[in-house]
């Protein structure tokens, strides 16, 4: 589905994004163009970067323990 209609950019595009390294709209701004024109697809933008970093973590060198990453 569209997510930016003014850069035609897909949730999937920015999904693959997000997997590829990308956490930030920043990034995604300058990797993909999304949220720089009207701004309406700002809202879905951050919940899919916020749905990755919930379901994100890695392992603690140390303790072995989950710690969400840093993104």
């Amino acid at each position: 589905m569209y997510v930016c209609v003014c850069k035609a950019v897909t949730d999937t595009q920015i999904q693959k994004a997000i997997d590829s390294g990308l956490c930030t709209r920043r990034q995604l701004f300058d990797c993909l163009g999304v949220g720089g024109e009207c701004g309406k697809c700002s809202k879905q933008v951050k919940e899919l970067l916020d749905a990755n970093k919930q379901n994100q973590f890695i392992m603690h060198p140390v303790s072995n323990q989950p710690v969400y990453n840093a993104c």
